[in-house]
């Protein structure tokens, strides 16, 4: 019996029992279906976050107060020995030759109105080397200006979102907001951003640093980042940045981060987490190949007089073990193709519905849930394919 006898004679018998080899079918379908959509979207988590991370720049230190170290928490958690203050950024930005920008960063949540309309959004206290520092641009007007870190004046860069939420129908710039209890004029607003690093920069408000932290009493900066030359040794900066630190708190109480180390980190958990949805989905798998086994037992059982013809007309054990086998593969085979369109399918849908998360399937991904998909089509179809093979081909042919 050629290859192509087999597979016709497979095709043939499967055929005669459509309604079971549809169900084996859509059973190792909806099996490599949930491991496409649940690894497409681990991996669109992890582009996304470094999609995220690569819209900071490059060559960028994050100093952030607190030691995880010394806290046992995540860096910035927990109270802190000292403040990150106004001063210590600009020790930094004298005593650190390769560093391009110093910014200093205070966030908080305020009510911000114009008239009658009002909207609770993220304030964001810094000065004029963020816009450059995180790649932004403004629409209409121009960002906070330049000056002194410790001299804040009454004016606000808003975000799109807001500045359409307060300013429907006219236009913002030179127009006077309340942001808590502070009068401030409005003087620029972004450029059409979204959310980096989960902030929006479309609803936001953007303030002087020095009156950030009288707005909102605050005596410690959130963070400061540093934006370091282009071909500057960042981790020569991170330690002079430590040492400064130190040298001026007595003691080293501040975590220095740099952009590639939060990458690294978090690309690794989050191929973890894609590995384990993938390993959860995986189940399904195993279910659906035991589907297939028993649907090939049932076979079995319904066709001992097939197979005690063909073993009389001379057909040896390891054709009929073949045969059987060839069923099972091709049952998973065809969930297999199934399950891989019907996930792409999936994953273009929620990718329309939500275009700015870059799910799609890894090619691992497909190509590993197609060997095991076929894969245990086959090992879960020994067991009846050895069966058949096993049939005494006198009792075979009575029925028995």
């Amino acid at each position: 019996m050629s290859p192509g006898d087999m597979v016709g004679f497979a095709l043939t018998a499967l055929l005669r029992h459509r309604r079971r080899s549809l169900l084996s079918v859509i059973g190792m379908t909806v099996g490599v279906a949930s491991v496409v959509v649940l690894t497409a979207l681990g991996e669109g988590a992890r582009r996304y976050v470094m999609d995220q991370f690569s819209s900071l720049g490059t060559n960028l230190l994050i100093v952030i107060p607190g030691r995880n170290e010394t806290t046992g928490a995540f860096p910035g958690v927990g109270g802190v020995p000292n403040d990150l203050t106004l001063d210590d950024a600009q020790a930094l930005k004298r005593g650190i030759r390769s560093v391009r920008l110093v910014v200093p960063i205070v966030v908080a949540s305020e009510t911000v109105s114009h008239r009658e309309r009002r909207r609770q959004v993220g304030v964001l206290g810094t000065t004029h080397d963020f816009l450059e520092a995180r790649e932004l641009r403004v629409t209409a007007g121009e960002f906070l200006p330049r000056g002194e870190m410790d001299r804040g004046a009454p004016v606000a860069v808003i975000g799109v979102t807001l500045a359409r939420e307060l300013f429907p129908d006219q236009n913002a710039i030179g127009s006077m907001i309340r942001i808590g209890d502070w009068r401030m004029r409005v003087i620029g607003v972004l450029e059409e951003k979204g959310h980096q690093i989960g902030l929006n920069l479309d609803d936001l408000a953007i303030v002087p640093v020095a009156s950030a932290m009288r707005l909102f009493d605050r005596s410690s900066l959130f963070r400061i980042l540093l934006k370091l030359e282009v071909q500057a040794d960042i981790e020569a900066a991170k330690r002079q940045t430590l040492a400064i630190l130190t040298d001026r708190h007595d003691e080293e109480d501040v975590t220095c981060i740099t952009q590639e180390s939060v990458v690294a980190s978090l690309s690794k958990i989050l191929n973890s987490l894609t590995l384990a949805v993938a390993g959860i989905a995986a189940i399904s798998l195993t279910v659906a190949g035991l589907g297939v086994m028993n649907l090939m037992l049932v076979s079995v059982s319904e066709r001992t007089s097939e197979v005690g013809l063909l073993k009389a007309l001379g057909a040896a054990g390891n054709q009929i073990l073949a045969l059987f086998l060839t069923e099972a593969i091709l049952l998973a085979t065809a969930g297999a193709v199934a399950g891989i369109v019907l996930g792409h399918l999936a994953v273009t849908v929620f990718v329309m519905k939500y275009p700015t998360f870059p799910a799609a399937p890894p090619a691992w991904a497909i190509a590993a849930v197609s060997v095991v998909a076929v894969g245990l089509g086959a090992a879960f179809g020994v067991l009846p394919a050895r069966r058949a093979n096993r049939l005494d081909p006198v009792a075979a042919l009575a029925g028995r």
